[in-house]
Protein backbone atom coordinates (compact mmCIF):
# COMPACT_ATOMS: atom_id res chain seq x y z
CA UNK A 1 0.00 0.00 0.00
CA UNK A 2 1.41 3.09 -1.29
CA UNK A 3 0.02 6.38 1.32
CA UNK A 4 0.13 10.40 0.77
CA UNK A 5 -0.47 13.01 3.06
CA UNK A 6 -3.35 15.53 3.00
CA UNK A 7 -3.02 18.50 5.39
CA UNK A 8 -6.11 20.52 6.48
CA UNK A 9 -7.41 23.17 8.77
CA UNK A 10 -11.20 23.69 8.96
CA UNK A 11 -11.75 25.22 12.14
CA UNK A 12 -11.35 23.08 15.68
CA UNK A 13 -9.08 20.17 15.18
CA UNK A 14 -11.27 17.74 17.58
CA UNK A 15 -14.37 18.30 14.50
CA UNK A 16 -12.16 17.38 11.84
CA UNK A 17 -10.11 14.53 13.06
CA UNK A 18 -13.85 13.17 13.93
CA UNK A 19 -14.70 13.34 10.66
CA UNK A 20 -11.99 12.20 8.49
CA UNK A 21 -10.82 9.18 10.62
CA UNK A 22 -14.14 7.84 9.88
CA UNK A 23 -13.06 7.40 6.21
CA UNK A 24 -12.43 4.47 4.10
CA UNK A 25 -8.76 4.67 2.92
CA UNK A 26 -7.57 6.99 6.08
CA UNK A 27 -4.77 4.96 8.17
CA UNK A 28 -4.33 8.34 10.63
CA UNK A 29 -5.73 11.13 11.44
CA UNK A 30 -2.87 13.43 13.36
CA UNK A 31 -4.41 17.03 15.02
CA UNK A 32 -2.14 19.46 15.56
CA UNK A 33 -0.66 22.61 13.92
CA UNK A 34 -0.10 23.51 10.65
CA UNK A 35 2.01 26.31 9.00
CA UNK A 36 3.58 27.87 12.31
CA UNK A 37 5.69 29.98 12.79
CA UNK A 38 7.05 29.17 15.81
CA UNK A 39 8.57 25.37 16.00
CA UNK A 40 6.91 23.12 17.96
CA UNK A 41 4.14 24.79 19.61
CA UNK A 42 1.81 24.32 22.74
CA UNK A 43 -1.83 24.52 22.39
CA UNK A 44 -2.30 27.74 24.89
CA UNK A 45 0.84 29.53 22.46
CA UNK A 46 -1.47 28.60 19.23
CA UNK A 47 -4.53 29.89 20.73
CA UNK A 48 -2.99 33.06 21.56
CA UNK A 49 -3.22 33.77 17.70
CA UNK A 50 0.54 34.70 17.83
CA UNK A 51 2.36 31.64 16.30
CA UNK A 52 0.83 31.65 13.04
CA UNK A 53 -0.28 28.51 13.45
CA UNK A 54 -3.75 27.02 12.30
CA UNK A 55 -5.06 23.78 14.20
CA UNK A 56 -5.25 21.58 11.78
CA UNK A 57 -5.10 17.70 10.72
CA UNK A 58 -2.76 15.46 9.01
CA UNK A 59 -4.17 12.90 6.81
CA UNK A 60 -2.28 9.53 5.93
CA UNK A 61 -4.40 8.04 3.11
CA UNK A 62 -4.50 5.34 0.54
CA UNK A 63 -5.44 7.26 -2.82
CA UNK A 64 -6.48 4.15 -4.17
CA UNK A 65 -8.98 3.45 -1.66
CA UNK A 66 -10.09 7.30 -1.38
CA UNK A 67 -8.57 10.29 -3.62
CA UNK A 68 -7.30 13.47 -2.41
CA UNK A 69 -10.50 15.37 -4.42
CA UNK A 70 -12.48 12.86 -2.29
CA UNK A 71 -11.12 14.03 1.01
CA UNK A 72 -11.77 17.99 -0.41
CA UNK A 73 -14.95 17.20 -1.46
CA UNK A 74 -15.70 16.64 2.16
CA UNK A 75 -13.95 19.15 4.28
CA UNK A 76 -15.76 21.58 1.62
CA UNK A 77 -18.72 20.49 2.90
CA UNK A 78 -18.28 20.14 6.54
CA UNK A 79 -16.87 23.16 7.22
CA UNK A 80 -17.99 26.73 6.28
CA UNK A 81 -15.00 28.27 3.77
CA UNK A 82 -16.92 31.13 3.20
CA UNK A 83 -16.18 32.64 6.76
CA UNK A 84 -12.36 34.10 7.58
CA UNK A 85 -10.35 32.80 10.13
CA UNK A 86 -13.87 31.75 11.89
CA UNK A 87 -15.77 28.21 12.20
CA UNK A 88 -18.59 29.01 14.52
CA UNK A 89 -17.74 30.69 17.66
CA UNK A 90 -14.45 29.60 17.53
CA UNK A 91 -12.22 32.86 15.99
CA UNK A 92 -9.26 33.61 15.50
CA UNK A 93 -6.38 33.00 12.59
CA UNK A 94 -5.94 29.71 14.27
CA UNK A 95 -9.15 28.87 13.28
CA UNK A 96 -8.87 29.57 9.47
CA UNK A 97 -9.91 27.48 6.43
CA UNK A 98 -6.82 26.50 4.92
CA UNK A 99 -5.46 23.20 2.48
CA UNK A 100 -2.01 22.99 2.50
CA UNK A 101 -0.47 21.18 -0.20
CA UNK A 102 2.15 18.90 -0.63
CA UNK A 103 3.24 18.36 -4.11
CA UNK A 104 2.30 20.15 -7.48
CA UNK A 105 -0.40 17.56 -8.40
CA UNK A 106 -2.56 18.38 -4.45
CA UNK A 107 -2.17 21.93 -5.97
CA UNK A 108 -3.31 21.63 -8.85
CA UNK A 109 -6.15 19.45 -7.40
CA UNK A 110 -7.35 22.04 -5.09
CA UNK A 111 -7.27 24.58 -7.15
CA UNK A 112 -10.08 23.59 -9.43
CA UNK A 113 -11.28 21.78 -6.45
CA UNK A 114 -12.27 25.58 -5.35
CA UNK A 115 -13.04 27.12 -8.36
CA UNK A 116 -15.39 24.14 -8.78
CA UNK A 117 -17.11 24.67 -5.43
CA UNK A 118 -16.93 28.21 -6.38
CA UNK A 119 -19.07 27.96 -9.18
CA UNK A 120 -21.25 25.50 -7.97
CA UNK A 121 -23.45 28.35 -5.94
CA UNK A 122 -23.31 26.13 -2.83
CA UNK A 123 -22.00 28.66 -0.97
CA UNK A 124 -23.60 32.92 -1.21
CA UNK A 125 -19.91 34.18 0.12
CA UNK A 126 -16.78 33.69 -1.67
CA UNK A 127 -14.49 30.94 -0.44
CA UNK A 128 -12.10 32.07 1.58
CA UNK A 129 -9.63 29.37 2.55
CA UNK A 130 -6.23 29.43 2.44
CA UNK A 131 -4.16 27.48 -0.17
CA UNK A 132 -0.75 27.30 0.50
CA UNK A 133 2.40 25.22 -0.55
CA UNK A 134 3.29 22.81 3.28
CA UNK A 135 5.91 23.71 5.39
CA UNK A 136 5.56 22.11 8.60
CA UNK A 137 3.16 20.24 10.75
CA UNK A 138 3.29 20.11 14.83
CA UNK A 139 1.71 16.94 16.61
CA UNK A 140 -0.98 18.20 19.23
CA UNK A 141 -0.59 17.36 23.03
CA UNK A 142 -1.40 14.21 23.34
CA UNK A 143 -4.89 14.71 25.49
CA UNK A 144 -6.16 16.06 21.55
CA UNK A 145 -6.26 12.73 19.63
CA UNK A 146 -9.27 10.97 19.57
CA UNK A 147 -10.83 13.77 21.29
CA UNK A 148 -14.28 13.19 20.52
CA UNK A 149 -14.13 9.63 20.54
CA UNK A 150 -13.32 10.24 24.17
CA UNK A 151 -15.16 12.40 25.31
CA UNK A 152 -18.55 12.29 23.62
CA UNK A 153 -20.61 14.06 25.89
CA UNK A 154 -18.43 16.97 26.50
CA UNK A 155 -21.24 20.07 25.34
CA UNK A 156 -18.60 20.98 22.73
CA UNK A 157 -18.92 17.20 21.54
CA UNK A 158 -22.45 17.11 21.38
CA UNK A 159 -23.50 20.38 20.01
CA UNK A 160 -20.86 21.22 17.30
CA UNK A 161 -18.93 18.21 16.41
CA UNK A 162 -22.07 15.88 16.26
CA UNK A 163 -24.03 17.47 13.58
CA UNK A 164 -20.31 17.22 11.37
CA UNK A 165 -20.09 13.75 12.43
CA UNK A 166 -23.87 13.38 11.54
CA UNK A 167 -23.76 14.81 8.33
CA UNK A 168 -20.57 12.73 7.28
CA UNK A 169 -22.60 9.32 8.14
CA UNK A 170 -25.51 10.79 6.48
CA UNK A 171 -24.23 11.83 3.04
CA UNK A 172 -21.11 10.42 2.62
CA UNK A 173 -22.33 6.43 4.43
CA UNK A 174 -20.66 4.73 1.67
CA UNK A 175 -17.10 6.37 2.33
CA UNK A 176 -17.54 4.91 6.05
CA UNK A 177 -15.16 2.45 7.37
CA UNK A 178 -17.07 -0.53 8.46
CA UNK A 179 -17.09 0.29 12.23
CA UNK A 180 -18.84 3.32 11.42
CA UNK A 181 -21.61 2.18 9.14
CA UNK A 182 -24.71 2.23 10.77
Amino acid sequence: MTTQKATLAGGCFWCTEAVFKRLKGVTSVVPGYAASEVENPSYREVCSGKTGAAEGIQITYDPSIIPYDTLLEIFWHLHDPTTLNRQGNDVGTQYRSAVYYHDDEQEHITLASKEALEKSGRYKNPVVTEIAPFTNFYAAEDYHKDYYDSNRLVPYCTFVIDPKVQKLLKEYSDKLKDEYQK
